[in-house]
């Protein structure tokens, strides 16, 4: 185990009603959450039918109807955002909030993957150039939200003279999260975030599962090492993701639940994001696990 600080969060994919995020958005912080999270694409890219909302009004929305929790878009992909734009929105929200903000950023699912692109004419970039241009716009974002007004010239973007005012409640700016599992990806988070994100599949795990995510751990430590960062300065966050509606906390019993998580935090993880229950069936041990379950694993 770790003596440092475990955090737990849950992710509430907006495919519900209005009513229903808010009650899931209290619902979450009541069972004493420390982050709750919505997705950022145009459509719901694994069931496009269903019904969707868009994250960064959303997010406004329900952060007025929480008092304590942490929130923020899991994550925001920079081709659906100008950067600048998205530091702005992030200011704002930042202050709506009360200084909540978690602010995830991304290259994106790429459009054989999310119809987001296609439906509204967003150009599908190369995986290559993702990076590179999430890379500039990283440093916009975080030179826009640390300074009052900020010049840039990139080979993707430019901004000139951009004022930010106010100041965010956060200083000296919001903490950033970056989706990163590829060794490119990785580097910029290490270079740039506050906080490291993968998704990983916890239930079906193994043992090899484990090991992988060991791995991938230590391997962001040593890039860390590379530039001179202390290892122990970036937080490490798991996304838990299952692809099939009906499986997002579908553990097996509380037991099994807390073997998975104790391998995952012994991994060196210090941040686990939960799917919302699917199904009414998975509330129970959601609910149990929260308030019996997760207490103990903090400690």
């Amino acid at each position: 185990m770790t003596d440092r600080e475990i955090r737990f969060g849950v992710i509430t994919p907006q495919w519900v009603n209005w009513d229903e995020l808010v009650r899931r958005w209290q619902f979450v912080e009541k069972l004493g959450y420390d982050s709750v999270w919505v997705a950022d694409h145009w459509v719901n890219f694994m069931e496009p039918h269903t019904p969707w909302f868009e994250a960064w009004t959303l997010l406004s929305g329900l952060a007025m109807h929480t008092k304590r929790i942490r929130c923020g878009p899991l994550i925001s992909p920079i081709p659906f955002h100008n950067p600048a734009f998205l530091a702005k929105k992030a200011l704002t929200f930042d202050h709506i909030s009360g200084g909540r903000l978690e602010l995830g950023l991304g290259p994106g699912v790429p459009g054989s993957y999310d119809p987001s692109y296609s439906m509204s004419g967003t150009e599908d970039w190369p995986g290559y150039e993702r990076v590179k241009r999430l890379g500039e716009a990283v440093e916009i974002i975080d030179m826009l939200l640390c300074n009052e007004v900020s010049t840039y010239e990139g080979h993707y973007y430019q901004i000139k003279e951009a004022m930010m005012h106010p100041r965010p409640v956060q200083q000296p700016r919001p903490p950033i999260t970056i989706g990163a599992s590829n060794p490119m990806m990785r580097k910029l988070a290490v270079r740039w975030a506050d906080t490291w994100n993968t998704v990983w599949t916890l239930y079906p795990f193994s043992d090899e599962s484990l090991k992988d995510l060991r791995e991938l751990n230590q391997s962001t430590s040593e890039f860390c090492d590379t530039i001179g960062r202390d290892p122990a300065s970036l937080r490490r966050s798991v996304l838990h993701f299952h692809p099939e509606p009906g499986m997002e906390f579908a553990f097996d019993s509380a037991s099994i639940f807390t073997e998975i998580v104790e391998g995952v935090i012994d991994a060196g993880i210090d941040e686990i994001i939960l799917q919302y229950p699917y199904r009414d069936s998975e509330l129970p041990l959601f609910e149990q696990v929260s308030l019996e379950v997760l207490p103990e694993l903090r400690s």
